[in-house]
């Protein structure tokens, strides 16, 4: 099993533990239904905030500054970001997306991307 296998499994092991514990929505969601989307939303937003918080340990990234911090909580932006892949996967695996899928497509945009640049977008 790959590691990012490994990743779905443990989400999906996890997002089961929701289900049973605390009473979360089963999956995949029938994205047609308000209700899941506005459960999407939710997470997406959770995902965002969790990002938001690794940025905030971006201390020289602020373009005002004139002083610069020469300490990096490096383990601290590693745990903030492990979260945010840890909504995003679980948004996936919400949303019926198989890591299979999400591998083709992020292939084909990756692509897509690449040949943009070459193109001078």
């Amino acid at each position: 099993m790959d590691k990012f296998e490994q990743m779905y499994v443990q989400q999906t092991d996890f997002l089961e533990l929701l289900r049973d514990k605390r009473h979360h929505p089963n999956f995949p969601l029938d994205l047609s239904k308000k209700e899941n989307q506005q459960f999407l939303k939710t997470l997406s937003h959770e995902c965002m905030h969790e990002l938001f918080e690794s940025n905030m340990l971006l201390k020289n990234a602020k373009s005002h500054r004139n002083t610069e911090f020469k300490d990096f909580d490096r383990e601290s932006y590693k745990e903030e970001l492990s979260d945010v892949l840890h909504y995003l996967i679980g948004i996936l695996i919400y949303s019926g997306i198989s890591k299979e899928e999400m591998f083709e497509m992020y292939m084909k945009k990756g692509q897509i991307n690449i040949e943009r640049i070459n193109g001078g977008y």
